[in-house]
């Protein structure tokens, strides 16, 4: 893909000082080794999860604490009454249910932008709008695909991440235990039951609630992460071409010229294009995480808490707007941003340079990239 930026000069000396940014091609679903694709999508996805989950962890016990606690204060309560492991509690589960869910999201995200890509050229849009439309088409049904797998794996993770809050909610009367000093107060009726490990989450979760157990919240997630890798996608594609149009290309290095019938063509080196990357998905995982953050917030206490007030049911999606209103405002809706903000953006750097990484890494021909 060729992205351009033209200074505007006279007629007379716009075509010898035009700048034109000439970055490796886009890869197709069609252009990868497959079995190659999911291996190393396996093991590279793998590792940033780990470096990622603890903050997974603190965005998830802000968002069912029954007031505001700051993000630190809560990471300082963990390690010091939990220990560190409990930073990673509920990680193996997540790690096992990532392998097919991310399966399932890079099949359906590579085969329906090419797809929707090339049919919107051939209606005739402009390809920067063909390519942000095609992005947005992608990211919607990868995110669809993927909710299949993750809504039960998120299920149980989220249980054991909280799980250490509602244990010493239960057991503790003192002012010293709790989410943070005396916070145990603030926790929400996060479940009571308790969990020996993911398998064992799984069991009594399906014994106690049936099949809708596991897929609690499955509506509310299809409401949040749809449309929020939509957005993502969308947003990404936009400020990627942003970040060239704008700067990229004065941080191209100087050998990268080249005169192409008048034009000076410039080749960024591969460090370059990674950094636009990671610039882009920062700039659209802000965008993301500051959109579809209630939506978020409503989908964990509904997959955490229980719902004694309602049944075996479950609480509804009514029922907990009703609850973080009375408890905070509206504003309530919107705890644990500062970490689901930093996991967004920090997950979008990342995972995109992993990605665009991947891909090149499982073209079936190497030269075709470049």
């Amino acid at each position: 893909m060729n992205l351009s930026a033209t200074e505007e000069e006279s007629p007379s000396t716009a075509a010898a000082s035009a700048k034109e940014v000439h970055i490796p091609a886009e890869i197709d679903w069609e252009m990868l080794d497959k079995s190659k694709f999911f291996f190393l999508g396996a093991a590279l996805f793998s590792g940033v999860s780990g470096m990622l989950y603890p903050i997974v962890v603190l965005k998830t016990r802000q968002q069912v604490a029954q007031s505001e606690v700051s993000c630190i204060r809560t990471a300082f309560w963990i390690v010091r009454n939990e220990g560190f492991r409990a930073l990673y509690r509920g990680f193996g589960t997540s790690l096992t249910g990532t392998i097919p869910a991310r399966a399932l999201y890079m099949t359906a995200l590579e085969i329906t932008k090419s797809n929707v890509g090339s049919a919107t050229v051939r209606l005739g849009f402009p390809e920067p709008t063909a390519a942000t439309i095609a992005n947005a088409a992608a990211g919607l049904s990868a995110a669809m695909a993927a909710q299949l797998v993750w809504t039960p794996i998120d299920v149980v993770s989220q249980r054991l991440m909280v799980q250490g809050c509602s244990s010493s909610n239960s057991s503790s009367s003192s002012s010293s235990s709790g989410c943070g000093g005396n916070l145990n107060s603030r926790v929400a009726n996060v479940s009571a039951c308790k969990y020996a490990n993911g398998i064992d989450a799984f069991r009594k979760i399906l014994n106690t609630d049936g099949p809708r157990g596991l897929y609690r919240g499955f509506g509310i997630s299809i409401l949040t992460y749809a449309p929020s890798n939509a957005v993502w996608w969308a947003s990404y594609s936009i400020a990627q071409r942003m970040v060239w149009s704008g700067f990229g290309y004065y941080f191209c290095k100087k050998d990268g010229y080249s005169n192409e019938n008048g034009v000076n063509t410039i080749r960024p080196d591969s460090k370059t294009v990674m950094a636009v990357q990671g610039v882009s998905a920062a700039m659209a995982g802000g965008v993301s995480a500051l959109i579809t953050m209630p939506l978020d917030t409503i989908k964990t206490r509904l997959q955490v808490l229980d719902g004694e007030e309602n049944g075996r049911r479950g609480p509804t999606i009514a029922h907990t707007i009703r609850n973080l209103v009375k408890e905070g405002g509206w504003m309530a809706c919107y705890r644990g941003l500062g970490p689901r903000w930093a996991s967004m953006s920090m997950s979008a750097t990342t995972m995109i340079t992993t990605y665009e990484f991947l891909k090149r890494m499982s073209t079936k021909n190497q030269e075709a990239v470049t």
